[in-house]
């Protein structure tokens, strides 16, 4: 019964930033493991971050380490992806994710596009 609304996609430019959110609604009464995974074209699906139920410290993949920072508001229900310093590679339909009691919910994606 979790659905997901996400927000912030947009076109910038290199060097740019974003900030991407996903808030999660639904008589579920808990909080869930939140991420997000992106696509590019002729690409398949990469994980980029995730954080826990507890929102604690973040897990990234090495491409955007050090430069993504996801969050997560607990009494909103909701997560951000903090994305600084783009480059062009990071273009991709960007992806949230709830990982509930009944399986995985996924939003239905927001496009950033980086132009150089």
């Amino acid at each position: 019964q979790v659905q997901l609304v996400e927000s912030g996609g947009g076109l910038v430019q290199a060097g740019g930033s974003l900030r991407l959110s996903c808030a999660a609604s639904g008589r579920t009464g808990s909080s869930y493991p939140m991420g997000w995974f992106r696509q590019a074209p002729g690409k398949e699906r990469e994980f980029v971050a995730a954080i826990s139920w507890s929102g604690g410290s973040g897990y990234y993949a090495d491409s955007v380490k050090g430069r993504f920072t996801i969050s997560r508001d607990m009494a909103k229900n909701t997560a951000y992806l903090q994305m600084n310093s783009l480059k062009p590679e990071d273009t991709a339909v960007y992806l949230c994710y709830a990982d509930s009691t009944i399986g995985r919910k996924w939003g239905q994606g927001t496009q950033v596009t980086v132009s150089s």
